[in-house]
Parts: structure tokens; C-alpha cells; sequence
């Protein structure tokens, strides 16, 4: 029992240490990994990825991805700079680039690195659906969200380590069952309503970065809309998914449209 009341403790105290304030929605996020960590791996990785992937240069949809790109970058710096963040970006590196690739897929990686896949071209359609996409996944870097990923699955390793010490007197069958326990309700409880939090942000950080950037943040809804009908209704239930509901992520982002208008009117930005 002591040794359960001392790892429950060390865990508040490091979730507690491991708080800092996001830039866009104010509040207190759990992050313990710094960027000086994360960011050198990140571009390592961004640069072999690219040595093992056919990156599209020279045509017109490779501009529109650098164009885009910038355009919710400097997004982003008006925003941050505006909101007391000068700074904020010190070390990103921003790079955008297309690749062939038929998957329906895009991401930015943590200091700026962005990859766009040919495979999404179809679906974002025009210049505003990229910037729907382009800015979401700025967004998950912006806020570093993979950082948090990182230390919410350190966070329940620890948790499943207090679980182990609690039950140590238990026998291994009754054991077995404490963390089959533990580990369903950390994911289905925790980890994936945890990332849907993650894509809700992004969806809102986003479609204020694009906003501002000069899309019209409506144009966003029949992006997704678009999604939605690609994807056929192949996806898992909400409650077992690290992404909201097509349906879900629609209504969502017709309610956020307006403060997202709001938010670019501020830099003169109005639709």
C-alpha cells in the first residue's frame, strides 16, 4: 500500500512540474519534453525521409504547397507576435514539400516540417482545403502535441509501474488482471480521448491559422466534407479512435468557423 501511495505521488508531482501554458487556448498542458530534445531527432527523420521518398519539385502543385505553407506560417508568427509570443517559433525550421504518394495523408513534423502527399491533392481540391490541411497539422506542431503524446505514454508507463508495486502481494493471476484493467481503462479512458483532444485543438488552432492567412475557414467544412465521402464509413467508433467522427469533426468545425473569422478580422483579415 506505501509503495502505491509514493508512485501516486511522484505522479502528481511530475505532472505537476510537467505543465505549460498553450499559446492558443491558454490553458496548462502536460509536456516534459523541451524542443532542444525533440527537434534535432525530428529533422533527422523529416531529411531521411525525404532521401527514401520521391519529393515532387517543380510543378505547380509543389508551389501551391510551399505557397500555402508560407502563407500559414507567417499565420501563425502574426498571431503568436500579436498574443505576447515573440519567439515563440525560435528553432523551427520550416520546410514544405510534396511527395508521391497515393495514401490520403499529410503531417508536420515538430519544428515546422511539412510533407504533403499527392494522394490528398484530389481531395483538398483547391487552395483552401490545402490550407484546411496545412494548417490542422501546423497546428499539432505549434502546440506540440507530439511532445505531449510522448509524455502521456511515459506518464502511463509510470501509472502501470504504481499498479505493479500496489498488487505486488497479489498473487500473478489476480496480478494479471489489475493490469489488463489498468491498461484498458488508461487507453479507452485516457490516451485515445487524449489524442481526440489533440485533433479538436488542431482543428480550431487550424482554422484560426488559415483565417488569418486569407482562407475562408467555411471552405474548411467541405473539405472534410470530402473526407467524409472518401472514406466510405471505413473508420472504427468514435470511443476507440484517436480522431473524432467524420460527422463529429464537421459539426465541430461549422461551430468554430465564426471565431476563427473573428479572430482574423483582428489582423484586418474579413470575409
Amino acid at each position: 500500500m506505501r509503495k502505491s501511495v509514493l508512485a501516486m505521488s511522484g505522479l502528481i508531482l511530475v505532472m505537476v512540474a510537467a505543465c505549460s501554458k498553450n499559446p492558443f487556448t491558454g490553458k496548462q498542458d502536460l509536456n516534459f519534453v523541451s524542443n532542444d530534445q525533440i527537434f534535432p531527432t525530428a529533422f533527422q527523420q523529416y531529411d531521411q525521409f525525404l532521401k527514401e521518398n520521391k519529393v515532387i519539385k517543380g510543378t505547380a502543385d509543389a508551389q501551391r504547397v510551399v505557397t500555402v505553407g508560407q502563407k500559414i506560417k507567417a499565420a501563425a508568427e502574426k498571431y503568436l507576435n500579436a498574443n505576447g509570443y515573440q519567439g515563440y517559433l525560435n528553432g523551427y525550421a520550416w520546410e514544405y514539400n510534396l511527395v508521391q504518394d497515393p495514401a490520403v495523408n499529410a503531417w508536420c513534423m515538430p519544428g515546422g516540417k511539412i510533407v504533403v502527399y499527392t494522394g490528398i491533392l484530389p481531395i483538398t481540391k483547391d487552395d483552401a482545403g490545402l490550407a484546411t490541411v496545412m494548417g490542422h497539422e501546423v497546428a499539432h506542431a505549434l502546440v506540440n502535441h507530439g511532445a505531449q503524446r510522448m509524455s502521456a505514454s511515459q506518464l502511463q508507463e509510470i501509472g502501470a509501474a504504481g499498479v505493479q508495486a500496489a498488487t505486488a502481494g497479489k498473487s500473478a493471476a489476480a496480478q494479471n488482471i489489475y493490469m489488463q484493467a489498468y491498461g484498458i481503462t488508461s487507453e479507452y479512458g485516457g490516451m485515445l480521448p487524449f489524442s481526440r483532444k489533440h485533433e479538436n485543438e488542431a482543428d480550431e488552432i487550424g482554422l484560426t491559422l488559415m483565417a488569418i492567412a486569407g482562407y475562408n475557414p467555411d471552405k474548411a467544412v467541405e473539405f472534410w466534407e470530402r473526407m467524409e465521402a472518401n472514406a466510405g464509413g471505413a473508420a472504427p467508433p468514435e470511443f476507440m479512435s484517436t480522431h473524432p467522427s467524420g460527422a463529429t469533426r464537421i459539426a465541430h468545425i461549422k461551430s468554430l468557423a465564426p471565431n476563427a473569422k473573428a479572430q482574423a478580422a483582428k489582423f484586418g483579415v474579413k470575409f
